[in-house]
């Protein structure tokens, strides 16, 4: 339970007078709209992304956690859009740069850069550094908020290594160099089905689904 949730029961009332409009995906990356859409299947809840809510301003991001900064993107759309809204911020924790690059994983390589800016800029940092001293997460913090003010936080993470080249045509972000051992193979070599089953947003989420099935029953 996070500091920021006053308990699961209150949201889940809360949910139920928002439960005839759509939940709204607080995000504009087609990556993660696509993903998110996937695991939350069969919730009984339709999902759409910021693409339907143009005129809603970008949240900026500056908390210190993942957490602050979920909160911060729910809590805003919420109430901008007048819907039920899920946040997620995730990212990279590589343990040799000391977590980075954290919460800043999407700004890595600047503020315009892209994934294969980040990505390059990550193996630059790790040239020359052995595989058992590339240890790293990816760890995501799920926030589900109501325009009435209450909010729930879910979480999970994943174990992997940075490899040292980029493998495989799926996924996106970091996905290409995060290697799950128990597969040997990369998030970005996995399909989708078997990402989703362990990876840190598919575990966060399914917590999400626990709540919005508890809320869809009554």
């Amino acid at each position: 339970m996070s500091i920021y949730t006053s308990d699961y029961h209150d949201i889940i009332v809360s949910i139920r007078k928002f439960k005839s409009d759509p939940i709204v995906l607080a995000t504009r990356n087609e990556g993660k709209v696509r993903e998110l859409q996937q695991l939350l299947t069969g919730t009984g809840f339709a999902v759409v992304s910021l693409a339907c809510h143009p005129n809603v301003p970008e949240v900026v991001e500056d908390g210190d956690t993942f957490e602050a900064n979920a909160v911060k993107k729910a809590r805003e759309v919420a109430v901008a859009v007048g819907r039920i809204t899920l946040a997620d911020d995730s990212g990279l924790v590589v343990d040799y740069l000391d977590g980075a690059p954290g919460v800043h994983s999407a700004r890595f390589a600047g503020q315009e850069h892209d994934d294969t800016a980040n990505n390059l800029k990550l193996l630059q940092l790790l040239d020359g550094v052995p595989r058992q001293k590339r240890t790293a997460r990816f760890c995501c913090v799920v926030a589900l908020a109501t325009p009435d003010g209450q909010v729930a936080t879910t979480q999970g993470t994943c174990e992997g290594v940075i490899i040292e080249t980029p493998r495989g045509e799926n996924g996106f972000g970091y996905d290409p160099l995060f290697l799950v051992p128990e597969y040997n193979r990369t998030f970005a070599e996995l399909d989708s089905s078997t990402k989703n089953a362990i990876s840190h947003r598919g575990r966060a989420l399914q917590k999400v689904k626990a709540i919005l099935a508890a809320a869809a029953q009554g």
